[in-house]
């Protein structure tokens, strides 16, 4: 079985005190984490970012003690099963400002418990609850 390798990123801002994640409604109905294909020669963390800029228009800094894999198998646009790895990295975004792709019809910026019932996959809601525990222990440690 064909293996393809994705990055994404779980992209959040601190607002009033509150951690808010960024989550985009793609075309086909799920909403999720931008992520994207990596190209040739690209990092994890070049294609995390990549796809952040070119979905959203956002920029932001990966925290570089985070990293999570999911894998599940994939049916491409050419019908093709094929067995999918998906890195993630958290990012803090520099601005709140999303300039939506092609690719999606919608975003929210949601606080944890909010973002975690949006999510619609559960491969989804379990990178969440282990990003969101590592972004509340950065936060405690910075005060």
């Amino acid at each position: 079985m064909k293996h393809m390798y994705s990055a994404g990123i779980i992209t959040y801002i601190i607002k009033d005190n509150t951690v808010l994640y960024l989550l985009l409604h793609y075309t086909a109905g799920h909403w999720e984490f931008p992520k994207g294909t990596m190209e040739a020669g690209e990092t994890k963390e070049e294609t995390a970012l990549r796809e952040l800029q070119e979905e959203t228009g956002l920029t932001a800094i990966i925290d570089e003690d985070f990293e999570e894999s999911i894998n599940y198998p994939f049916m491409t646009h050419d019908r093709e099963l094929v067995q999918k790895t998906v890195y993630f990295f958290i990012g803090r975004a520099t601005s709140k400002d999303v300039k939506l792709s092609y690719e999606h019809i919608d975003y929210k910026w949601l606080p944890y418990h909010e973002a975690l019932e949006q999510l619609t996959y559960a491969n989804g809601k379990t990178l969440l609850k282990k990003a969101h525990k590592h972004i509340v222990s950065i936060q405690k440690e910075n005060i």
